[in-house]
C-alpha cells in the first residue's frame, strides 16, 4: 500500500474517488457526475488529499483535510474490500502527524442505505477506537444526512 498526498486529482483519480465515494457512503450523498463531485470539491477550503493506493495501480481509499469554519476537517472513505485490516486507521495515524485537531461528521444511526441497497454501517465505533470524541450536542441534520461532529485532538506535551 502506498499513499500519495497532493492538492490537485487528476480527471482519473477523481473519477475513482466518485465511484468510492458513491460505493461506499450513502445513496442520498452520491454525486451523479465529475462537474457534480467537481463543484463540491472547488468550494473546499485548502484541500489536501491523502490517496491510498493498491499495488500502485488502483486507488482504494482516500481521505481529504480541509479548512471550514476555521476548523482543521476530514472526511474519509475506504473501499470496503479493504475495510477491517487496518488501512483506515494507518490513513488517519498519517494525517494525524500533519494536524494537532481533525473535526468530521460521522453519520450515527443505522437507517442509511448505500447505493446497492446495503445499511451504511455506522462507523462511530471506529473513531472512537481511533482516539476521536463525540460532541454529541453538535449535529448536522440536513434532508440528505444527520451526523454528530466528532473531533480529535493531539496530545501535545510541553
Amino acid at each position: 500500500m502506498q499513499v500519495i498526498q497532493t492538492q490537485q486529482l487528476s480527471l482519473q483519480q477523481k473519477e475513482r474517488i466518485m465511484a468510492l465515494w458513491n460505493a461506499e457512503y450513502p445513496a442520498s450523498l452520491n454525486y451523479n457526475t465529475i462537474a457534480e463531485f467537481d463543484e463540491f470539491l472547488n468550494n473546499i477550503e485548502q484541500l489536501k488529499h491523502y490517496i491510498l493506493w493498491h499495488q500502485n495501480e488502483t486507488i482504494i481509499g482516500w481521505l481529504s483535510v480541509f479548512i471550514r469554519n476555521e476548523e482543521i476537517w476530514f472526511s474519509v472513505i475506504l473501499d470496503s474490500n479493504f475495510q477491517k485490516q487496518g488501512l483506515g486507521k494507518q490513513l488517519l495515524n498519517l494525517v494525524k502527524h500533519d494536524f494537532e485537531t481533525l473535526n468530521g461528521w460521522v453519520i450515527d444511526n443505522d437507517t442509511s442505505k448505500k447505493s446497492d441497497g446495503s445499511l451504511y454501517a455506522v462507523p462511530l465505533p471506529f473513531y472512537l477506537k481511533n482516539g476521536f470524541n463525540v460532541l454529541s450536542d453538535v449535529r448536522l441534520e440536513t434532508e440528505k444526512l444527520s451526523a454528530v461532529k466528532i473531533r480529535w485532538v493531539a496530545n501535545i506535551k510541553s
